[in-house]
């Protein structure tokens, strides 16, 4: 079959993207970091930590979820500390979301636990084996079918 690798790689994306394998990983990362911060509310930290401030419905676009999705676990962050609403100097009517020094260091420790994971989960590969799958799965990410060029 012509497409064989084709379709192996997008099985396992399908895996990867799944929505529960997303939350059980989500559920590792924030384990003990508090109430407000877990599988439904890290997609919020995260989605900050990549972008920088965002309104609720530039988030939403960002992350996959809708505004009120946003809004609803925005305010709870912000009751923990993680996050402020803070006005927009580009529309003064608008409100960005923006995290906290706090909520940087749950995003630290989150990133930190992963990339940890990460590493376990290949210690028993061949030497230089992780490394060359680490640059091959950037170069297909920044460069692959779904860059915004194609």
């Amino acid at each position: 079959m012509p497409n064989d690798v084709g379709h192996e790689i997008a099985n396992a994306l399908g895996t990867l993207l799944r929505r529960s394998t997303r939350e059980q990983i989500y559920r590792r990362l924030t384990e003990g970091l508090g109430e407000a911060v877990d599988e439904v509310t890290y997609p919020v930290l995260s989605g900050l930590a990549r972008t920088g401030p965002r309104s609720a419905a530039g988030l939403a676009d960002e992350i996959g979820l809708d505004r009120s999705g946003v809004t609803r676990r925005a305010t709870r962050l912000e009751e923990a500390g993680l996050l402020r609403r803070e006005p927009d100097p580009g529309d003064r009517r608008a409100t960005l979301l923006a995290l906290t020094d706090t909520g940087r260091q749950a995003i630290e420790t989150t990133r930190q636990r992963l990339a940890a994971h990460i590493e376990d989960s290949l210690a028993s590969w061949p030497p230089g084996e992780a490394r060359t799958f680490a640059r091959q799965l950037h170069r297909f990410v920044h460069y692959g079918p779904f860059t915004e060029e194609r």
